[in-house]
C-alpha cells in the first residue's frame, strides 16, 4: 500500500491548537493505515489504497472541517514525490549559504505561465523563486518573519492556497519515511 505524506495548514498556527493524538485519530477514523505524524505543525503520514492525491486532500479537508469546525487545506504526495522535492535544488551551493530560510511551499495543482510570471515579480534582493510541478521554493536572505514575503502574501497575490515547510523539516521527514 502506498505511503503519502498530508501537509495541512491552519494547524497549531493563529491560536488554533490540535493535539497529533487527535489528529492522528481522525486520520484512522477515515480508514488510513499505518498513521503517524511528524512534528506539531500539520505532517501525517499514512498508507491509503487510493492513488487520487485530488481525492484523499478532499476527503481529509471535509473530516477536518467536521472535526476542527475550520478550513484545513491539505497537500498530498507520495513518499516519492516527497524524495524528489527533497533531492530538488533550485538554488545554488552559494546563494543556500547565505539564506536564513529556505522553504517549499505546497500547492494543489501546478501554477500557470501568469501565476508563475506574478510570483516572480514579488522576488527582490532578500526573496527569490523557483518553481517546480507543485511545489514552490522560497529562499530569503532574512528569517521568514523579516521577510515581506509570506504565505498570506501569496496566497492574496496569485489567489492559490498553499502551505509551506521549512527544506530542514521536508529532508528529515524524507529521511525518516523513505520510498517504500
Amino acid at each position: 500500500m502506498p505511503r503519502h505524506i498530508a501537509f495541512l495548514r491552519a494547524i497549531n498556527v493563529g491560536g488554533r491548537f490540535v493535539t497529533m493524538d487527535r489528529l492522528r485519530k481522525s486520520f484512522e477514523e477515515l480508514g488510513f493505515d499505518d498513521v503517524a505524524t511528524f512534528i506539531a505543525s500539520g505532517n501525517v503520514i499514512f498508507d491509503t489504497r487510493s492513488a487520487s492525491a485530488p481525492a484523499i486532500a478532499s476527503k481529509i479537508e471535509k473530516a477536518m472541517r467536521k472535526a476542527l469546525g475550520y478550513e484545513v487545506a491539505t497537500f498530498v504526495r507520495t513518499d516519492r514525490e516527497l524524495a524528489a522535492i527533497a533531492a530538488h535544488q533550485p538554488f545554488s551551493a552559494g546563494d543556500l549559504q547565505g539564506a536564513r530560510a529556505f522553504v517549499v511551499g505546497f500547492l494543489a495543482e501546478p501554477l500557470t505561465a501568469g501565476a508563475v510570471r506574478k510570483l516572480m515579480a514579488l522576488g527582490n534582493a532578500i526573496d527569490r523563486f523557483a518553481v517546480n510541478n507543485r511545489e514552490l521554493y522560497w529562499l530569503s536572505r532574512q528569517t521568514q518573519s523579516g521577510s515581506t514575503f509570506s504565505n498570506a502574501l501569496f496566497e492574496r497575490t496569485l489567489g492559490v492556497k498553499s502551505t509551506f515547510r521549512g527544506m530542514k523539516t521536508i529532508t528529515r521527514l524524507a529521511a525518516k519515511y523513505p520510498c517504500k
